[in-house]
């Protein structure tokens, strides 16, 4: 594992509270320096489209974490678009069964947005992702509302927990449904001077 700054230059601060990053951003060899998850206003916009609203989150998320000048800040923000129809985290059991019963036997799309900021400056990439969901029965949307993996996740679903039985397709990044591509992360990362391949110097 890689903890920053290996030589005292930059360090690698993750704007999020969420431990999947963390784990993620783990299998790339990467261990921030610090956790600053920041406390912005996530509500979408009128009329706002799913693409435009998960790259305004994420760069609102980096532009809110204060940083040093040796500091690198790591955000992201992922959400369920169903169409135009953004899927956020479930407020209760209820809304959790209506995504459920939306997403059943139909495709749609994951984004995950990445901004990462060094300074005045920002990379920003965004990876969408498409997911299929099986037909589900009500005894399978029952069961699944009653393990709780549904709270605090957009569209009311992890690929990685018990939903995993969902889904008989995916297209796309695995990582980047999950919350963070890991390719296109390591390639923002590097951009801004964080030596995700071995050491830089």
């Amino acid at each position: 594992m890689t903890t920053f700054p290996p030589d005292g230059s930059l360090k690698l601060v993750l704007g999020s509270g969420s431990p999947r990053r963390l784990e993620l951003l783990a299998q790339i060899g990467l261990t921030p320096t610090d956790i600053r998850p920041p406390d912005i206003d996530e509500d979408v916009r009128d009329a706002e489209l799913p693409r435009d609203y998960v790259n305004r989150i994420a760069a609102e998320k980096a532009a809110a974490v204060v940083a040093a000048e040796d500091e690198v800040v790591l955000c992201a923000d992922t959400t369920v678009a169903l169409g135009r129809r953004i899927m956020g985290k479930p407020a209760d059991a209820g809304e959790a069964a209506a995504f459920l019963y939306a997403l059943s036997g139909r495709r749609h799309k994951v984004i995950t947005a990445i901004a990462v900021k060094r300074g005045d400056q920002t990379w920003t990439k965004d990876v969408q992702s498409t997911v299929a969901f099986k037909q589900l029965s009500d005894a399978e949307v029952n069961s699944y509302l009653a393990s709780d993996d549904w709270r605090g996740k957009a569209g009311g679903y992890a690929i990685q927990g018990p939903a995993s039985a969902f889904i008989p397709w995916i297209n796309g990044s695995y990582t980047g449904i999950v919350g963070l591509p890991l390719a296109e992360t390591a390639g923002l990362l590097t951009a801004a001077g964080i030596p995700v391949y071995g050491d830089s110097a």
